[in-house]
């Protein structure tokens, strides 16, 4: 569910890929704020992801949650995403930014340096994500994502989206470095965590650690 006001501080983004049922996806915005969910295709064919994205769509929706889907704007289109997430060529996100951006949030990642960051940004997307889908393989954050999301929350007003690790005491890290978002996937939905308890335990440690946007 989310709350009716937000809180001032580092929020969680879910990143659900087709292997996780869309009961799991209802359990974790069972747990408390979760500001969006990104749905990745992870090699699944076009059917099988719109099939997926819808049955997760909905239940966003009554929690509401915003969805985006990566890489697929024909999909966004279908099942009336509320953003997109293009990773590419600059020109790629200029292009959908172009095309979409007038009813559709348009987000971007892949950048491994500032200036690749820099680049993209130019652009102005909605956020800047820092990390890749389906490498939270580790407990702890990557080191070099931590570094450019601490770098652009100081300096880029464009919202930024950091990769936790596959620990739910990731988020800490990742709020340590001012950026508006983290982002968990097998933190939340790996083999034996319970997706509710995940999101309440990530909640409650941002209560308590994570810094407050309105003394910036």
């Amino acid at each position: 569910m989310n709350t009716d006001t937000p809180p001032s501080r580092c929020r969680i983004v879910l990143i659900v890929p087709p292997s996780v049922p869309p009961l799991a996806v209802e359990a974790a915005l069972g747990g408390g704020d979760v500001a969006s969910l990104i749905l990745t295709a992870e090699g699944v064919d076009e059917a099988s992801f719109q099939g997926f994205a819808e049955k997760v769509a909905a239940t966003a929706r009554d929690a509401g949650v915003a969805v985006v889907v990566a890489g697929d704007t024909r999909i966004a289109g279908r099942i009336h995403a509320d953003g997109i997430h293009v990773e590419g060529r600059r020109e790629e996100l200029a292009d959908a930014i172009e095309r979409h951006q007038d009813r559709l949030m348009v987000g971007t990642g892949g950048a491994k340096t500032r200036d690749d960051a820099l680049e993209l940004g130019e652009e102005r997307p909605d956020y800047m994500f820092f990390g890749r889908f389906g490498y939270d393989n580790k407990p702890e954050p990557h080191p070099r994502n931590l570094s450019l999301g601490e770098w652009w929350a100081e300096m880029i007003e464009i919202p930024c989206i950091v990769m936790g690790g596959s620990d739910i005491a990731s988020v800490e890290a990742v709020a340590a470095t001012g950026a508006e978002f983290v982002a968990l996937s097998a933190a939340v939905f790996g083999d034996g965590v319970d997706p509710r308890d995940a999101v309440a335990r990530a909640n409650a440690m941002l209560d308590e650690t994570a810094p407050s946007f309105e003394e910036r």
